[in-house]
């Protein structure tokens, strides 16, 4: 065989090959986001909405998401932060999507950072403007955290506020929510996100010691969505050798996204006419 012809071979093995590896992971997106055999990748993404799923994790709600054994969703909170380029790292390095519920004022600081999350193909999720004690807010107060929060998220995103969220997804700081405020986001078709386990990476540790925290946990537990901080310097140590944890122990990654918006020209930038 020639050198011509042996290029044109190896060329068609490749792209079969490629071919196998889109059917396994099961979307085209996976397969280029994901090249390299041996990463723990993310095995399926689940589409959630409020119509279904208004309040999730069962640390806070009855409820949580239709999880199979062994299946985790990776949620992060507070962020963006100096020590979230490290957990991004962590999770690019095995081909992973997360779920980052970030807090305005500090996103606003950080905005290339916003949008690197958004750009890694993680999902966005809104967690107020300053993290504040939403229950020792009155209402019309503590909306106004919501509402600041999420403006500042998708002006980053989006280049432009909006009124309402596009991304769907609501974490309480501190799990503190009042049946008026989850009323309010349930209407506004906002997804409010508790969790199922939690590395309680709120208190200092070492990451050897967080590690064996929420890895003996997820072995009792067997599923669920996980919280983490990525601002915490421990859990950004941390990430990695969890990952390899979940590798090892065969737990799938499910990455969880919101619907498409009902608007196309919102989500594109353009102002919604309502």
């Amino acid at each position: 065989m020639n050198k011509s012809k042996r290029g044109v071979a190896v060329a068609a093995t490749k792209v079969a090959a490629a071919a196998v590896t889109l059917a396994v992971l099961g979307s085209a997106a996976q397969a280029a986001d994901c090249p390299r055999p041996g990463t723990l990748g993310t095995a399926r993404t689940l589409t959630i909405d409020a119509t279904k799923y208004p309040r999730i994790g069962t640390k806070s709600f009855p409820d949580t998401l239709p999880l199979q054994d062994h299946e985790v969703v990776l949620t992060f909170d507070d962020g963006p932060a100096a020590t979230t380029p490290k957990v991004l790292k962590a999770l690019a390095d095995e081909c992973v999507k997360a779920t980052f519920f970030l807090v305005g004022k500090p996103g606003l600081e950080m905005p290339a950072m916003v949008r690197r999350i958004a750009d890694e193909g993680h999902t966005i999720g809104h967690h107020t403007w300053t993290h504040a004690h939403l229950s020792h807010l009155s209402h019309a107060d503590a909306l106004a955290e919501i509402d600041r929060g999420i403006a500042a998220d998708e002006s980053m995103l989006r280049g432009h506020g909006a009124p309402l969220s596009e991304t769907k997804f609501f974490r309480f700081p501190y799990f503190e929510s009042t049946p008026a405020l989850l009323d309010n986001l349930q209407s506004r078709g906002i997804v409010v996100w508790g969790a199922d386990l939690w590395a309680s990476d709120w208190n200092l540790m070492a990451p050897e010691e967080q590690l064996k925290l929420i890895s003996d946990r997820l072995t009792a537990a067997r599923k669920g969505i996980i919280l983490f901080h990525d601002p915490r310097a421990q859990t950004a140590a941390m990430i990695p050798a969890f990952l390899q944890f979940l590798k090892e122990n065969n737990y799938r990654v499910v990455h969880v996204v919101p619907p498409p918006p009902a608007n196309p020209a919102v989500a594109t930038g353009a102002h919604a006419t309502r």
